[in-house]
């Protein structure tokens, strides 16, 4: 007599009723975020990461199974406590830390690994939330730098920078160590953009800047996407990314958690309860 706690699926393996309860009981955040829905929805996807391993420490993983994509002209935004993986999911990507199993694509292509001068060149900017400009330099050495490999292209790219940031073009001459946080903050965004690249990955760019600048890092951003540029970003402030992020990731303990749109994530219960507090609440 089969035990009735058993079902058996097609395969013949057993699955328990209680499995298919908690299964049934996902909300759709929830039911996006597992390997299964990722698998699917990730098809052809300009950037994915599958089912990522990596850390800093040999022996001590941060991301632990960690799922991600990202479609053309997206902009995803990647949320979640302190120590969940969030700028470790990012450094992974463009190939910074070293991945122990699982795999990076980019349009298809294995990039796992790959050397930073390989994934700019293949049209990958990556923002780092520290240390990011050459404080010693001009605005426009520091842009000169950014398209090293391109140089013939600096007017054109220039322009474009500028175009998006005029403060930028008006102290051109001036030091990037003698600008403020939010300032230097543009430089290092103009820099990565100088490659013009369809992917740039942003790590808290609005970390540690005061409440006006981090709207107007927010308000570029979305500029920055309008003009075809793919983004991901990382970021603390969880209410302000959602706002602008088509999707979301919510990831905890180096795993996807939840994953929908950033309207809709603002609006999971789920997700304010364990992740925004009473900020989504007044949203």
């Amino acid at each position: 007599m089969s035990d009735p706690l058993f079902e058996v699926d097609e395969s013949g393996e057993d699955l328990t009723r209680a499995d298919t309860a908690v299964a049934a009981q996902l909300s759709p955040a929830e039911k996006a975020a597992t390997r299964e829905e990722h698998v699917r929805l990730a098809e052809g996807a300009l950037v994915r990461g599958d089912d990522l391993v990596a850390g800093y420490v040999p022996g001590v993983n941060i991301l632990r199974g960690c799922d991600f994509y990202l479609q053309d002209g997206e902009l995803v935004g990647i949320i979640g406590p302190n120590g969940a993986g969030k700028s470790t999911l990012l450094k992974t990507l463009f190939g910074l830390i070293p991945v122990r199993s699982g795999s990076v694509t980019l349009r298809g292509e294995d990039i796992t690994s790959a050397p930073a001068h390989r994934l700019v060149s293949l049209g990958v900017g990556y923002v780092p939330q520290n240390n990011n400009v050459f404080p010693s330099l001009t605005i426009e050495e520091n842009m000169q730098m950014g398209v090293y490999l391109r140089p013939k292209t600096f007017k054109e790219r220039f322009d474009y920078v500028i175009d998006l940031f005029p403060l930028l073009g008006e102290r051109r001459k001036g030091k990037a160590g003698a600008l403020s946080g939010g300032e230097r903050q543009m430089v290092a965004m103009g820099r990565a953009l100088m490659m013009d690249p369809s992917v740039l990955l942003l790590d808290e760019p609005s970390a540690g800047l005061s409440p006006a600048y981090q709207d107007e890092v927010f308000i570029r951003c979305r500029r920055i996407n309008a003009t075809g540029v793919s983004i991901i970003m990382v970021e603390q402030n969880a209410r302000r990314c959602l706002q602008i992020c088509d999707r979301g990731y919510v990831l905890d303990q180096g795993r996807n958690a939840y994953t929908d749109t950033g309207e809709s994530l603002m609006h999971d219960p789920k997700v304010i309860e364990l992740y925004l507090g009473t900020l989504a609440k007044t949203t």
